[in-house]
């Protein structure tokens, strides 16, 4: 079925809202529009299914929403009745639609027969994670688009160990997804029904009190925050989004009393008026919060996306003026604080293990291999960190200390098994708190971490490229590379090359190629140089966009820093042949 044949059903169909068909015959004479909207269903990737809001197959709306949910609701069922007893836990967070959204999975599944646990406020992401668990539910659902730009809804689908679905979990639910071909197919009720029935339940407070205790423990000295929490200040914006009230309750409860929150974006706004993106990676978003940090001489500024999973945190340099840590860096740093912190208890099992990803920067590897512990590289996505604490349970062997990737996520605890910024906040405060307690900054702390492991610089370029048009061209790049002859790249030999499609390591020097050990394939390329600096590109599994990712070393701050922007530039050159 091509995008013309796609949108005539929709437009024909008559179970279609009037405010749908309205939307769709405004575009009738606009065939690109159409194309655009209706060239594919919105696809499962790192970040689950996520599109533009608007009428259409590729669009994030009520009946994509309705179509997901009744494939998953399926798949509950096929479970056997243990499973549909058991329940779905479902959050939103405060973008266009998503409260409406949430309620209408809801429906479905309670149309399903199967009872829901629905938050009644927009909350974090980690939360629903954490909620899962604790009400012993099946699966769980959060309605976000994280750190996207307002047009912008998705929907992430979790399982019943709290972390999104992976491998053939994912695969037999997304085929039960693509089994469900009309509207007529989706089920519903009314919401009175629903909780008439019984079957749509408000989750109370005492699941986020629980949460709140369980992220307390993770407080490494909570005597030194009780002794030196009042000494620091601490900037912080939740970016108009689901933070602002347990990252504050968290921090208050732990005895940071002076926390200052930048007032325009205190309060939930799905238009995000105050930012062009709400990412906490876009310095932009930082403007306020800096400016906020001057007037009350703060000592760290901590902002959190829409739903709350990621961290971005800025400090003093040894100028005086506030820069953003990278998500290398914050996770660095944050490695260090939390082993050193065990090792110091006495604690630090000697079967750790810290998870990280393929395209996140090694100097926290160099960090864990300095206390003895070992470093597991997973794919981009935290349902895939999520996925190694999981088979450490069932194989019965290693034992979790914390997992990040580059991209501003951070997971202290197995409580939840998704990024956290609400806990990561915490420690991130809480390691300020101990630097200052030494007379340091976090940047002194940085700059230590730099002296003994290496100045490690790491960049990330985003190709971005709209519709089917840009999907084929990521496509060639894609190839072209797999393709290419690449031997050396700014005067320095090509030592290796992973390609985590076709599972394979080739070693030029050695004229060798190796099988990759990955539970399963993901379309990844990474290219090491014999000096040890890399690049990795990777396809959004969720948009037509792809990442670069860039690591190098050198003898200084400047001197990596020189270094990156000659790397990245010969790099970009040579993506640009092959775009065609």
């Amino acid at each position: 079925m091509d995008y013309m044949d796609r949108f005539r059903m929709w437009l024909e169909s008559p179970i279609l809202d009037e405010e749908t068909r309205r939307e769709l015959i405004d575009i009738s004479e606009n065939e690109k529009e159409i194309e655009d909207r209706f060239y594919k269903d919105l696809e499962f990737g790192t970040g689950g299914l996520r599109g533009v809001i608007g009428a259409g197959s590729n669009r994030m709306n009520r009946y994509t929403v309705g179509k997901a949910t009744q494939g998953i609701a399926n798949y509950i069922k096929k479970q056997g009745s243990k499973a549909v007893v058991r329940g779905v836990a479902i959050a939103f967070d405060s973008r266009f639609k998503s409260q409406e959204f949430a309620i209408q999975a809801a429906l479905v599944f309670n149309a399903n027969g199967i009872k829901t646990y629905i938050y009644e406020e927009l909350q974090p992401t980690p939360l629903l994670s954490f909620s899962i668990r604790r009400l012993g539910a099946i699966a769980g659902l959060v309605i976000t688009a994280s750190h996207n730009p307002p047009e912008y809804n998705g929907y992430k689908v979790y399982w019943e160990d709290g972390g999104q679905v992976v491998g053939r979990l994912a695969d037999e639910i997304i085929e039960e997804v693509y089994a469900v071909t009309s509207f007529e197919q989706i089920k519903t009720m009314s919401l009175d029904e629903a909780r008439d029935t019984g079957f749509f339940i408000t989750i109370g407070n005492s699941v986020i009190d629980e949460y709140v205790r369980q992220a307390k423990k993770l407080c490494v000295n909570p005597a030194l925050v009780k002794e030196s929490g009042q000494n620091i200040k601490i900037i912080y914006t939740p970016l108009h989004g689901a933070g602002n009230k347990l990252v504050r309750r968290v921090l208050s409860e732990l005895g940071f009393e002076n926390v200052f929150v930048v007032p325009e974006q205190e309060l939930p706004d799905k238009k995000f008026p105050t930012v062009k993106f709400p990412n906490p990676e876009d310095p932009d978003a930082f403007v306020l919060a800096i400016n906020l940090a001057k007037k009350e001489d703060a000592d760290i500024i901590i902002a959190t996306d829409p739903d709350c999973d990621r961290v971005g945190v800025a400090i003093k340099n040894k100028d005086g003026e506030y820069v953003l840590l990278s998500g290398n860096q914050t996770g660095a740093l944050l490695v260090n604080f939390v082993m050193g912190g065990l090792r110091d208890k006495n604690v630090l099992p000697p079967e750790g293990k810290l998870i990280t990803t393929i395209v996140t920067s090694e100097l926290g590897k160099k960090i864990a291999e300095n206390y003895g512990i070992e470093t597991i590289l997973t794919y981009t996505g935290f349902k895939y960190i999520a996925y190694e604490i999981l088979k450490m349970e069932r194989n019965r062997k290693g034992s979790f200390i914390f997992g990040y990737e580059e991209s501003y996520g951070y997971m202290p605890g197995d409580f939840v098994r998704d990024k956290d910024a609400v806990t990561s906040s915490m420690l991130i405060c809480e390691m300020a708190a101990w630097y200052k307690s030494r007379g340091m900054t976090l940047y002194d702390g940085l700059c230590e971490i730099w002296a003994k492991f290496g100045y490690h610089e790491d960049a990330l370029r985003t190709i971005t490229m709209r519709g089917l048009e840009g999907a084929t061209k990521i496509g060639r790049i894609m190839e072209g590379l797999r393709k290419s002859t690449l031997s050396e790249l700014t005067g320095v030999k090509v030592e290796s090359i992973e390609d985590y499609k076709a599972q394979t390591l080739q070693n030029l020097h050695e004229n060798t190629i190796k099988k990759l050990n990955m539970d399963e394939i993901s379309d990844v390329l990474r290219f090491t140089l014999s000096n040890g600096w890399w690049f990795a590109i990777r396809p959004s599994g969720t948009e037509p966009k792809a990442k670069v990712y860039f690591s190098v070393t050198g003898d200084s701050v400047e001197d990596s820093s020189c270094k990156m922007e000659l790397f990245v530039s010969s790099v970009m050159e040579l993506i640009q042949t092959f775009e065609g």
